[in-house]
């Protein structure tokens, strides 16, 4: 045995009272060594969830599901994933921030008045304490909870990113109540996971105005209302340019910035995306298509 390996043998086994009961040393070991940093940084995400309808359609006959099915094993091909933190747009709690350490994701069903096959969809996927933990005292100010699971802001999406549930997943919690500064300025607090194994998803929808797409839906009227394509194109041009004083400010940058986003949760998460960006990062619109629900963008990119 080298003299390193027994120093580290002799270390995790000096731990050994310490350790919860059914946890062995080799778990320990391999916990330690995923906490470490990796040569290659993680990738950043900001992707729609798609909306409840699409749920049970399959990657063929939904062109966003499959590139999030590409995405998925390009990451897993080139990257040493050990974690995914989604940023959901559907867990909001007040001024606080927290974070599920849960073993086991609960599978949210947070959708109502569909048919019985929306839910009979299952996306078992395993949680990552240590790392909900890990991210608590990066950030004392987020607190851990086990109160929740993978709303329809996570599971849709990685259900078709990570279909097999082989990465350990869990969520982040909106504080609906602060300023769209303070997400971004918590996603660069956040940046140091990058470095270590953690991908970190923000995922919402850049233009979500719910009243007014149930205005058409109730009466099976799926075209844009017209302004959506403009705002689209506006907010990518903000995006690419790095203006993300624009994005931060959408409620007055723009003059259809509240009418794309009356309500935070859905636009927020992208500030977090952007928080976590490196100015040598490369920005790809991983998905872009035209318009194809009233006041609703599908809008999504990853940072590498």
């Amino acid at each position: 045995m080298k003299r390193s390996d027994f120093v580290k043998t002799l270390s995790l086994a000096s731990l050994a009272p310490l350790i919860p009961h059914g946890m062995t040393l080799t778990d320990l070991n391999q916990i330690t060594q995923s906490f470490k940093k990796q040569s290659k940084r993680m990738p950043v995400l900001f992707t729609s969830h798609g909306n409840p309808m699409d749920i049970p359609l399959s990657r063929d006959e939904r062109p966003f599901w499959q590139r999030l099915y590409r995405l998925g094993k390009d990451l897993k091909s080139n990257y040493d994933v050990q974690a995914a933190v989604v940023v959901s747009a559907h867990w909001c709690t007040g001024k606080e921030t927290l974070v599920n350490a849960s073993p086991i994701q609960e599978q949210i069903f947070d959708y109502y008045g569909f048919p019985k096959e929306y839910y009979e969809v299952y996306y078992n996927a395993k949680g990552a304490p240590e790392w909900a933990d890990e991210i608590s005292k990066l950030i004392p100010s987020i607190l851990t909870t086990q109160y929740w699971g993978l709303d329809h802001g996570a599971w849709p999406m990685l259900m078709h990113l990570f279909p097999e549930a082989d990465i350990p997943v869990f969520e982040l919690s909106i504080a609906y109540d602060e300023s769209p500064k303070y997400h971004f300025e918590l996603g660069k607090k956040l940046k140091s996971l990058r470095e270590r194994g953690v991908l970190i998803i923000g995922s919402g929808s850049l233009i979500h105005n719910l009243p007014l797409a149930m205005q058409k839906l109730k009466s099976g009227d799926r075209r844009a209302y017209g302004w959506e394509e403009e705002y689209d194109f506006w907010l990518k041009q903000q995006l690419e340019s790095r203006t993300v004083e624009n994005i931060i400010n959408y409620k007055n940058s723009h003059k259809l910035g509240l009418l794309a986003a009356p309500t935070p949760d859905h636009f927020v998460p992208v500030l977090y995306s952007l928080g976590l960006m490196d100015p040598k990062d490369k920005m790809e619109f991983f998905y872009e298509a035209p318009v194809s629900l009233p006041a609703f963008s599908e809008r999504s990119f990853v940072l590498s």
